[in-house]
């Protein structure tokens, strides 16, 4: 029997996350937000909107996957929610996806089509790896980090909490992407990326 999830925000994310969940062999229950307006409705590709966060209190059996496409919000849920009872998270991989042994990936995190971890990479909770995401040796990726599609990071780069990296931002080897800091799409980061701020540009410098 296939483990079933329940996605959590009505978002585009949701309907990426529930593609990957079903390419991965998960019965996707359907997603729930706290918008009554959606209630009752269907996202396009026929993902069904249960209701708001009381609705997962009707599927105790089902792992529960955050879909805000910012950190800061998934952040928000997550301690919300564990503060409401228990709530088991879970974890969607796609198929396609390259995650060797020695890569540990934390509960709640998304890793999208053509993610590829290498050698001893460590992924938090409730991460999100957009397509074609590379990850090499050493890298560490910390809680509520969002990384768009075709960011790489050099070897032993530490991405912290809550930060964002753009679409194909690149990061050099051996450097620190501070916590919640954003890096531009494209972006070329030849140094440690201060916590909080905003980078952008080849070579990646401070936006103004």
């Amino acid at each position: 029997m296939s483990e079933r999830v329940v996605l959590v925000a009505a978002s585009g994310l949701a309907r990426e996350v529930a593609e990957a969940a079903l390419r991965a062999g998960l019965e996707v229950v359907g997603v729930v937000d706290d918008d009554p307006q959606l209630h009752g409705t269907t996202l396009p590709g026929g993902l069904p909107v249960l209701g708001g966060l009381d609705v997962l209190s009707d599927h105790p059996d089902a792992a529960v996957v955050l879909c805000p496409g910012r950190g800061a919000a998934r952040a928000a849920l997550a301690t919300r929610l564990l503060g409401g009872g228990q709530v088991r998270f879970g974890t969607v991989v796609d198929p396609s996806c390259v995650v060797p042994p020695s890569c540990e990936v934390g509960e709640g995190s998304v890793l999208l089509a053509g993610t590829v971890l290498t050698a001893s990479v460590r992924v938090g909770r409730h991460v999100v790896c957009m397509p074609h995401v590379t990850l090499t040796h050493d890298d560490v990726v910390e809680d509520h980090v969002t990384l768009a599609a075709g960011v790489r990071l050099g070897g032993r780069v530490r991405v912290a909490e809550g930060a964002y990296l753009g679409m194909g931002a690149s990061v050099r080897q051996d450097l620190v992407v501070g916590k919640g800091a954003t890096l531009g799409m494209g972006a070329v980061l030849l140094e440690d990326l201060p916590s909080g701020a905003t980078w952008a540009g080849v070579p990646a410098g401070p936006v103004r």
